[in-house]
């Protein structure tokens, strides 16, 4: 098998070659796959089986299971980047690292769904967060190997698209299989292995001509930091992205129990509802998508698409305070897909474009994603906290402190200097 997988030297570590219409097609069906596999927990599934497990309060398994389960992505996702840098293989650096992970991630997923308590629950939860930050970091490395600089919008457009429609995948599958937890939890990962599989067998996984410096644990301690006083757009870059995935998490982390306690609806319509949600943030998303990758690497500019969007997104969380039906949610779900669209096609183009070591992009890229994942061990402790001020299930502190946070992941983009 593994002769027929391209990989082929480094001529510069920078990628000057446009990639094709397949290849971007093979990206977004790889990050669709991983996507679905991890988030579809995180959004709906793990909601479900947190109410499984115990029913009086299961905003407390969430809040066990999740933050610790996270360190995996905190803790994964920049070594396994770091190492796919430094890994010499006959199918290439990222290739190993990719199926690996996958495949990991879908074992963990099998014990979720079988977890009889909290405890082990948090374990398998663990290692589905080790799995897939192990193939993720692979392949947004391998996109930073592949995808030229007059490219980067689109492919981050391919991405973010991917990322949501994995989302709603998911959660059309929790509506299919909302009495089956075991297979809600499986099929998904077996999706991810299939795709990610594709993904393999259509990139190329090019071996830079420089040799890595011998291995220490030195080294591999460094893969947990970049120096954001020697690389201040890099680290205005990280918080940019940690704060809108704050505020983001702070609201889907608990969007079962907020359509249940605040909108007032039962488990099966409060699903069904979000389902339809997802559909619109989508549909949303796709209007905002196509247009701004292209915009963006058309202009030549990222901050304006990145800084405005997360505003808009801000205030759609906001309309989420005064929503006291599910019409009001829909609209609130409509404009936060419409900004997020925006958003994400352009925010992965910028942060490549601000990385300090272009030819090892695996490191860099995985202390970008700490940005991603350290908010999702975040969220879940600081909005159960929010959610108990006052009487409790205060949804409004919750919503109102995740808009004024999207606020500010806005205005930390504007110091930016080496990107327009």
């Amino acid at each position: 098998m593994s002769t027929r997988l391209p990989a082929h030297p480094f001529t510069t570590a920078t990628p000057t070659q446009n990639v094709s219409a397949w290849y971007l097609t093979a990206l977004g069906l790889a990050q669709f796959g991983i996507y679905v596999a991890i988030l579809s927990p995180v959004f709906v599934s793990m909601q479900l089986k947190a109410q499984a497990l115990n029913p009086a309060d299961p905003a407390s398994v969430i809040g066990v299971a999740l933050p610790l389960g996270s360190l995996g992505a905190i803790i994964g996702n920049p070594l396994f980047g770091a190492l796919s840098d430094r890994t010499r293989t006959r199918w290439g650096r990222r290739r190993p690292w990719l199926l690996g992970g996958i495949l990991v991630l879908l074992g963990g997923l099998a014990m979720v769904a079988f977890s009889p308590n909290v405890g082990t629950l948090t374990v398998a939860w663990l290692i589905c967060q080790l799995g897939s930050n192990a193939a993720f970091s692979a392949m947004m490395a391998s996109w930073a190997d592949n995808v030229p600089e007059l490219q980067r919008g689109r492919a981050a457009s391919v991405i973010g698209f991917a990322q949501n429609v994995a989302i709603l995948a998911g959660t059309y599958a929790a509506v299919l299989l909302v009495q089956n937890l075991p297979l809600l939890f499986i099929l998904p990962g077996v999706l991810g292995v299939l795709c990610v599989v594709v993904y393999m067998f259509v990139t190329p996984d090019r071996l830079p001509e420089a040799r890595p410096k011998p291995f220490s644990w030195r080294t591999i301690l460094r893969t947990f930091w970049t120096n954001p006083i020697k690389h201040p757009d890099y680290g205005m870059a990280w918080w940019s992205r940690f704060l809108i995935t704050l505020a983001t998490f702070l609201f889907t982390t608990f969007r079962l129990f907020y359509m249940e306690d605040h909108i007032g609806l039962t488990t099966a319509r409060a699903t069904s509802a979000i389902a339809l949600g997802v559909l619109l943030y989508t549909i949303a998303l796709l209007v905002g998508t196509v247009f701004s990758g292209w915009a963006s690497d058309r202009l030549q500019r990222r901050k304006v698409f990145v800084a405005g969007s997360t505003v808009l997104f801000g205030v759609g969380l906001v309309v989420l305070v005064f929503a006291n039906d599910i019409a009001h949610f829909y609209a609130a779900e409509v404009v936060m897909g419409f900004a997020y669209g925006i958003y994400v096609a352009v925010d992965s183009a910028l942060v490549v474009d601000v990385l300090p070591e272009p030819d090892k992009p695996g490191k860099d890229l995985g202390v970008m994603n700490i940005a991603n994942s350290l908010p999702q061990s975040i969220a879940p402790g600081l909005g159960a906290l929010l959610l108990g001020v006052g009487a409790g299930d205060n949804y409004e502190v919750l919503l109102w402190v995740a808009g004024i946070v999207a606020l500010v992941g806005a205005a930390v983009v504007l110091p930016i200097r080496s990107v327009r």
